[in-house]
């Protein structure tokens, strides 16, 4: 593909590069991800690029604010609902998840200081202050929720499963609890297992809450 001249004459834009380069991580993976391979893509001359997005950690944090953004929670939920709202935006970061896996270990290992992430943050915290949740609550709420959803996520698309839903079966001898509830672990991955420890993690930070009272 021959390559163009650079900055606007090559027709690009912070959104242009960002969208090309979910989808080369999309097909090709993080591993062979590069500004050289993203110019040849968009058939322009590496420093074009380096005119909208200043080095490769900059461009991997547009790459993530670019899948963000598809994480939305829609405007008719009560700005009070604080679980709707923290329900909502996990289904959605899960469904996010599942449309850019290989993109997905990113969001996992970079801070999300993006202006897309901390305006979903704020609308979260601030519904849960305007519920009258204690202070210190609201402030563990988004690691705690991103920490499950993180690690789950990240454990499901790195293909644990064996492809039926089930983990591996265990020795009912060296670990007999464990493979004494392995029934109730049934369906890894989906959308049942997903919610029931959503569940777990909102209905434990409900329990805190009220445990200690408004702030």
């Amino acid at each position: 593909m021959a390559r163009r001249a650079q900055g606007t004459a090559a027709g690009l834009s912070r959104e242009r590069i960002a969208a090309a380069a979910v989808a080369l991580v999309d097909r090709d993976g993080l591993e062979r991800f590069g500004v050289r391979r993203l110019a040849e893509e968009l058939g322009v001359d590496p420093m074009s690029i380096y005119h909208h997005i200043k080095g490769k950690a900059a461009l991997l944090d547009a790459v993530s604010e670019a899948v963000l953004a598809e994480v939305t929670v829609p405007a008719d939920v009560a700005s009070g609902d604080w679980e709707e709202i923290a329900r909502r935006t996990a289904h959605g970061y899960r469904e996010m998840a599942s449309r850019h896996p290989r993109v997905f270990p990113l969001l996992a290992t970079r801070a999300r200081t993006s202006s897309v992430a901390l305006t979903a943050l704020e609308r979260l915290v601030t519904s849960m202050r305007e519920a009258g949740l204690p202070d210190h609550v609201v402030a563990d709420t988004p690691m705690t929720l991103f920490s499950f959803l993180n690690g789950y996520l990240l454990a499901v698309l790195s293909g644990e499963a064996d492809g039926t839903g089930d983990m591996p079966a265990l020795d009912a001898d060296a670990y007999p609890t464990m493979a004494d509830l392995a029934p109730l672990q049934a369906g890894f991955g989906s959308m049942a297992e997903f919610d029931r420890i959503l569940d777990t993690v909102l209905g434990g930070i409900q329990d805190r809450a009220a445990r200690d009272g408004t702030r």
